[in-house]
């Protein structure tokens, strides 16, 4: 178990509170998680989408729980992090995206779900796209999972391999096993979904985590040949509709083997469409923004909980929660709290999950840009403090520029499009009080409580030992 550096214990000034615990007697769950990559809030059946045809989602749906306020971060690494972590990504010193060979990555002090799960027996892995971190320090296989089969990182980031050509490494545990080229990737969610089943079926009489952070469906885009031209939106709509596939391989997978009824999955992506990739992105309707804004259409995300007999079906719950609350939520439920130090942001959702309240159980959300706290969120309530870019790389439009704060009403204006802060200057001050508080503990230049990112001096570009 991992012992918190000094410098995490001198930090870790504010304690984490979760829900009640189970019962000892009470098997643990499994825990499931599906993690899509550039999926807009519209792309999947349940939250509208009608080009593409999803009809396991639309059948998870059904049977489980519609999260509709339910946030990641804009861009990629920040949103693994927080999800690993409980932690905004500024809390851990994660503010963008890691490239290949880059000499940061997610400090290896840091607690993430796996550790967690593992300390209570859990069998863990992680297959798909990790992306904080690409050093071996940084893998999977340091950060509590006891395998790893994935892309590390983008699967646009290639690298050049001996011979020149530029391709995307492919890892088992901590080794590249092969190097894909474009066209290779078109069987990567096949190979991800057969490993995942291949999971299941090897610790179905014990308790297990599976992560599985797709790469699909991030550009550059290449659906498997039985989806290619198969949908009505391009090979964007086919890549989703194979997403579609893989998850109702899991799902029908926990049924036969007997586990659904002790399996929560919770389904759900990394950040909104990346809108300027035009026919290759998806859609974030009927939200503003898409990724790499904080925007409601850059941070939050379709998703769907799914645990027959335990979750009630065809509910939808617009409580805020979101993936910093994955992993007190899982610890919760296999029998324990996480502990006060060091701190994280997230908070047990089992509540909301159970239908036992419908209301965040955490006091606000946080909107970070990098380091920048650009807007805060309680109940229906959004204040938007900074500038806030459109999406990735477009400027803010004229409605929103050097007009800040802005108040938005979430419930009437989803779209954030009417600026209510003058109507309403009782509600700015009491956000404005929060957004100050964050900012001054972990946002800016000079915060109070964040933690450092791991680095290593000498970094270097993975590569097949036959390579090196």
């Amino acid at each position: 178990m991992k012992i918190p550096s000094s410098i995490f214990t001198a930090l870790a000034v504010l304690g984490a509170t979760c829900g009640p615990l189970i019962s000892a007697e009470v098997t643990k769950p499994n825990i499931v998680i599906i993690f899509i990559d550039d999926l807009g809030y519209a792309d999947i059946g349940p939250f509208g989408a009608t080009k593409q045809k999803t009809p396991n989602l639309d059948r998870m749906a059904k049977e489980g729980m519609k999260l509709t306020s339910f946030y990641a971060a804009p861009v990629c690494s920040v949103s693994r992090a927080q999800l690993l972590t409980g932690c905004y990504g500024a809390r851990v010193s994660v503010p963008g995206v890691f490239g290949p060979g880059g000499k940061h990555g997610l400090h290896p002090q840091e607690f993430t779900i796996a550790e967690r799960m593992k300390e209570h027996g859990y069998a863990t892995m992680c297959i798909g796209k990790w992306h904080v971190g690409d050093q071996p320090e940084f893998l999977p296989t340091r950060q509590g999972f006891d395998h790893y089969f994935g892309i590390p990182y983008s699967n646009d980031m290639q690298t050049k391999t001996k011979s020149g050509e530029r391709k995307v490494p492919l890892l088992r545990d901590e080794e590249v096993i092969e190097q894909l080229s474009d066209e290779e990737q078109s069987r990567i969610v096949e190979r991800y979904t057969d490993e995942a089943l291949g999971f299941i079926r090897s610790n179905k009489d014990k308790p297990f985590l599976l992560y599985l952070p797709h790469t699909a469906v991030h550009t550059p885009i290449y659906p498997g040949a039985a989806f290619a031209g198969k949908s009505a939106n391009g090979r964007f709509g086919d890549w989703v509709e194979e997403v579609d596939w893989s998850v109702g391989r899991v799902l029908g997978t926990l049924q036969e083997m007997k586990l659904d009824k002790n399996t929560l999955v919770i389904f759900t992506s990394d950040n909104g469409p990346w809108t300027s990739k035009g026919k290759d992105a998806g859609s974030a309707a009927p939200l503003r923004g898409g990724k790499g804004s904080t925007w409601e259409g850059g941070v939050r995300e379709p998703t769907i909980a799914w645990w027959p007999g335990k979750i009630a079906p065809g509910t939808s719950c617009d409580a805020v929660a979101g993936i910093i609350d994955l992993l007190p939520t899982a610890v919760v439920l296999a029998g324990d709290k996480v502990p006060g130090q060091p701190v994280i942001d997230g908070r047990d959702i089992s509540p909301i999950l159970f239908g036992q309240s419908t209301v965040s159980q955490r006091e606000a959300h946080y909107y970070f840009a990098n380091y920048h706290l650009q807007a805060v969120r309680q109940g229906p309530w959004k204040l938007a403090i900074k500038p806030q870019n459109e999406t990735m790389g477009k400027e803010p439009l004229d409605d929103a520029k050097g007009k800040e704060p802005r108040l938005y009403n979430l419930d009437a204006d989803i779209g954030e499009r009417t600026n209510v802060a003058d109507k309403n200057p009782e509600v700015v001050a009491k956000l404005l009080a929060l957004a100050n508080k964050m900012e001054g503990e972990i946002g800016g230049k000079s915060p109070k409580a964040r933690r450092p990112a791991g680095e290593v001096e000498k970094p270097v570009i993975l590569a097949p030992k036959s390579d090196k």
